[in-house]
Formats: structure tokens, C-alpha cells, sequence
């Protein structure tokens, strides 16, 4: 067989690889256009929801919840940014399953066992996440922000007929829906993203790239970069900031509790294939092997005659003394 061969039948196993790969995502595509579709049909009762954290904030504050569009094709890159997300959400069980149907012919049985949980608490987790920016952040957030309207006499933004009688300045809420729902997104987004974070370490810990003693060791660098996270993806309100910052690291302290728990399974399991050694029974293994080598070359007969030889004959430098 020439070399020529032998490199089309390598490469053939990778093409085949490739051509799966490319109809897991042309599948995954279509779900998600269908998706897409379906939300675009009910795009307007998906935003009247997405607009509900607003709404109530402007309501207790006896306000009227009105959106503009700044533009003339707003409200429909607005249908599409909310078809888009409910689009993603509705497809995304069946593109988690055309993932795992790629990747787990190439894995093990006991891989397989130890990897499904995670593509399972993967999405619930994203969900939790985003649900706790829906229901608690953004709320918050927005009353936030809403503190620094400026009102006129009675709360009334219209200047009196009189110039001199005119009423104080008013800086009222007139918010533009794109801009409204890409920072509800961002919310909702960066939430969900934070709270994978228990379901990266501990399959991390899994396969054996991080520990639990490590993550503690690294606890102080973990809070800088939880504090950087919460600026970089929150407005800039401590407030959410400040929620971000504890919900991230409690995440960050359960993490270290699972891996913590995946250690002692795994330290329990290879104790009972007898493959699993403590640093001290290692160090005294080590030192009884070094005692045993050096008991065997005291008994050696060869290293005992030339120690008698050397005792006999004290060496070159006094035979040359002797001489006359």
C-alpha cells in the first residue's frame, strides 16, 4: 500500500466526522429558524411580558408604561431580537440533543453517565439564572434608575401658560423599546451565563482539571474577578452590582463544595481498585525503598572487597611518598 493510501484512509474517518458535524448544524439551524417563526407570530405578547419588570416599577410610581420607537424599523428589529431569543429557547432541547448525539458515540460508558447530568443541569441552571434576573435584578434595577426623574409641580411635566409661573423643569421616562430590551436581555443573559458556573467546575473536577484544595487556594483571585464580572456586565448601579457579586460567589462556594465531593468519590473509587496512594504512604514507600537499596550494597561482596582494599592500600598519594 503506498503512503498515498494510507493518508485517504486516515482522513476518510475525519471527513465522515465533518459531514456529521455539518447535518447536526444545518439541523440545529432549521429548529431554530422554526423556532424563530413561531415566536415571530406571537411577537407582541412576548415583549407586553419582557416588559413587565418596567411596567411595574413605572405603575407603583403612578407613572404611565410607554415605549417609543426612535426610529422607523425599531419595532421590527425589535420583533426580530424577541423572536430571536424565544426562537433559541423553544430549539434549544432539540440542539442539546443533535450536540449529544455527536458527541457520544466518541465517548465511554461511564463518560457518558458522568456527562449527561451535566447537559441536563446545564439549561436548568441557565433558566434559573435568567429567571432570578427576570423576577428579582431587574426590578430593582430599573427602580434604580428610575430615582432620578425630575418632576415638576404635581408631578406634571407641562409648563404653566405663563412663562414666569412655569412649572420647574421635568426630566420624565420616555424609553425606546430596542434599548429597553437589549438591556432586559443583557440581564437575563449575563445571569443565566453566571449560574453555569457550578456546572463548569464541578465537570471540570470531574475530569480531573481542577480540585477542591485548588479552588480554595485560588479564593481571593476568585473574588477580584467576580467583582470585575459584576461591572463589566451590570449597569452601572452597585445595587446589581452588589447582587450579582454575592449570588456569583455563593455559586462560586458551592462549586467548591461539588468538586469537593467529586475528589472523595473519586479517591473512593480508586481506593478500591488499589491504584489510590496518600502523599505520607508515598513518601514512606519512597524511604523504605531507599533503605533497601542501601542495605543492598552493604551486603554487596564486590563494594565489602574494594572497602578492604582501600582500608589495606591508603592510596597513590603516600606510594609516591615512600619512593626515594
Amino acid at each position: 500500500m503506498s503512503p498515498s493510501d494510507d493518508i485517504e484512509d486516515s482522513s476518510a474517518p475525519l471527513i465522515e466526522h465533518l459531514a456529521e458535524l455539518r447535518n447536526r448544524l444545518i439541523k440545529s439551524v432549521v429548529a431554530l429558524v422554526i423556532g424563530m417563526i413561531i415566536c415571530f407570530t406571537v411577537a407582541t405578547p412576548i415583549f407586553n411580558f419582557l416588559t413587565d419588570p418596567l411596567c411595574s416599577v413605572l405603575a407603583s410610581r403612578g407613572q404611565d408604561c410607554d415605549l417609543i420607537f426612535i426610529s422607523p424599523q425599531e419595532g421590527f428589529f425589535v420583533a426580530i431580537k424577541v423572536s430571536l431569543l424565544g426562537g433559541f429557547i423553544l430549539a434549544f432541547p432539540f440542539i442539546a440533543n443533535q450536540m449529544w448525539r455527536f458527541v457520544a458515540p466518541g465517548l465511554y460508558k461511564s463518560e457518558k453517565g458522568a456527562f449527561l447530568p451535566f447537559l441536563v443541569a446545564s439549561p436548568f441552571m441557565f433558566f434559573l439564572g435568567a429567571s432570578f434576573a427576570f423576577y428579582v435584578v431587574t426590578p430593582l434595577a430599573y427602580d434604580f434608575f428610575l430615582g432620578f426623574q425630575q418632576f415638576g409641580q404635581a408631578g406634571e411635566a407641562v409648563p404653566g401658560a405663563d412663562p414666569q409661573n412655569a412649572a420647574p423643569l421635568s426630566v420624565v421616562f420616555q424609553g425606546s423599546a430596542q434599548e429597553y430590551l437589549n438591556l432586559t436581555i443583557k440581564f437575563i443573559v449575563a445571569f443565566g451565563l453566571c449560574f453555569q458556573l457550578p456546572v463548569l467546575l464541578t465537570l471540570m473536577g470531574k475530569a480531573g482539571l481542577v480540585d477542591a484544595q485548588g479552588l480554595k487556594t485560588v479564593r481571593k483571585y476568585a473574588v477580584v474577578g467576580i467583582l470585575l464580572l459584576a461591572a463589566l456586565v451590570t449597569p452601572p448601579d452597585v445595587i446589581t452590582q452588589v447582587i450579582l457579586f454575592v449570588v456569583v460567589y455563593g455559586l462560586y462556594e458551592v462549586s467548591i463544595f461539588l468538586v469537593a465531593r467529586v475528589d472523595r468519590d473519586r479517591e473512593k473509587r480508586l481506593r478500591e481498585e488499589g491504584v489510590w496512594f496518600d502523599d505520607d504512604e508515598d513518601a514512606a514507600a519512597d524511604t523504605a525503598e531507599a533503605d533497601a537499596d542501601e542495605a543492598s550494597l552493604e551486603d554487596d561482596p564486590l563494594l565489602a572487597e574494594f572497602e578492604d582494599d582501600d582500608d589495606e592500600d591508603p592510596g597513590m598519594v603516600n606510594r609516591g611518598e615512600d619512593k626515594p
